[in-house]
């Protein structure tokens, strides 16, 4: 007699433990001990006991979520999102400001094995000036959802409030939901940027069909009756300026023209005190010849220049370096000049190398700055300030630096995204 067999799933019960926490991690996870792992607990905070399921296990560490809290945080405090925890945007708004900064700090002192010497912040809340929200048409039920992705998913939460960012931005965001489900086109629509510039905010619609005159004239009227300058991307290269002034803001006392889709420091209070902190570090007198790499549109290029005899901004993004040289122009400033060159190349062999330089600033995007690093030395400055977004390429390429002889002096942590993961410094290189 035939016997089938049929296979039950089998159901595993994950064994509950109890952790007591004793850290923060820079993306907001508490930080807990348990047979000789270190496990990542998502939602936890230091001096909290908890009851814990392990989620996932490797020979060195374990991620772990909380089932049950069996104490609060002095430092815990209440969201002030109501898509927290949903919304991947932010990671830490369960933790206290202060919380958030000690955490990262710490965190930066032990990569870079030295103390951090002072931390930079501005306003917790409303300080995001630049701000990138997805847009998905949904067939099933006609509506269209506008706002960011969930944490690890590529699914949106629609929001119509988030408390950081800059209150004239999220006030759009009402209005602007309406607009746009009023389009012909709205199941063709990709994302809309907003930014706040110095001269009022703007926005970039990026729509993946032609748009009808019914639709731009929607979009105009909102443009007009908000007061927001409107660009329309057909594509991810080129953009179409509806209405408004070209944007700007202002670094040091100096007005810097941007493109909508150019990189600006995001957190404008903490951007103004990185740049006069730089300055101070640097100790700019009147004869210095002072390099600025990755310079960008000339953020901290144009300032250097304020106090130098001569100011060199290098920059591989030929768009940024036209725009460096309309704003130093626009300013005045003609002690500066403004290179378009490769900076994983040999930059001593660059022409404007051979008069050689007395200080040096880099502000690299988060790969670091590998291929400049080891050129630095043969250039010889006497200080090099660097801006990191990175603290593990900012690790790496410091190495580079003290082999060439120079030694680590100062370290500021940037709170430039408060209640996110990121972690942002600054740090001061003397040659000995």
């Amino acid at each position: 007699m035939a016997q089938f067999y049929s296979a039950k799933r089998r159901v595993t019960t994950r064994k509950i433990i109890t952790l007591d926490i004793r850290d923060l991690d820079p993306f907001g996870q508490g930080v807990a001990h348990h047979d000789g792992k270190t496990l990542f607990v998502t939602g936890a905070l230091p001096g909290e006991q908890v009851e814990a399921v392990l989620e996932s296990e490797k020979r060195s560490h374990a991620t772990a979520r909380v089932k049950r809290r069996l104490n609060d945080s002095p430092q815990r405090v209440v969201p002030r999102c109501p898509y927290f925890g949903t919304c991947g945007g932010c990671q830490q708004q369960h933790a206290s400001v202060e919380l958030q900064r000690a955490s990262k700090a710490q965190a930066l002192s032990h990569m870079m094995k030295h103390p951090v010497d002072e931390v930079i912040a501005g306003e917790a809340w409303g300080y995001r000036r630049r701000v990138r929200l997805s847009l998905s048409f949904q067939p099933k039920t006609q509506t269209l959802q506008m706002g960011f992705r969930k944490a690890s998913s590529s699914d949106l939460v629609d929001i119509r409030q988030c408390p950081i960012m800059a209150p004239q931005l999220e006030a759009l965001l009402t209005p602007l939901h309406q607009y746009l489900s009023l389009l012909q086109s709205v199941r063709k629509l990709g994302h809309v940027e907003l930014v706040l510039a110095d001269n009022g905010p703007l926005m970039v619609l990026r729509h993946l069909a032609p748009l009808s005159a019914s639709d731009k004239e929607k979009l105009e009227r909102f443009s007009h009756s908000e007061g927001v300058a409107l660009y329309l991307a057909a594509d991810s290269d080129k953009l179409e300026q509806v209405s408004g002034e070209m944007p700007w803001y202002q670094s040091d006392g100096l007005r810097l023209t941007f493109s909508p889709r150019d990189f600006i420091q995001v957190n404008d209070a903490v951007n103004q005190q990185m740049v006069a902190r730089a300055l101070e570090w640097l100790e700019i007198v009147p004869g210095d010849r002072v390099l600025d790499l990755f310079c960008g549109m000339g953020n901290f290029t144009l300032p250097l220049a304020k106090r130098a005899i001569s100011t060199i901004g290098v920059e591989g993004v030929a768009a940024l370096v036209a725009k460096a040289k309309y704003n130093a122009e626009y300013n005045g400033l003609k002690n500066v000049t403004f290179w378009h060159e490769d900076l994983e190349q040999d930059v001593t062999r660059q022409p404007w190398a051979a008069q050689g330089v007395d200080k040096v600033l880099l502000d690299p995007a988060r790969a670091g700055a590998a291929g400049v690093m080891r050129h630095i030395g043969k250039l010889a400055p006497s200080r090099v300030v660097y801006v990191s977004c990175n603290p593990s390429t900012l690790a790496r390429d410091s190495a580079e630096l003290c082999a060439a002889g120079y030694v680590l002096t100062r370290l500021t942590m940037l709170d430039m995204f408060p209640h996110t993961g990121h972690l942002e410094s600054m740090a001061l290189f003397e040659r000995r």
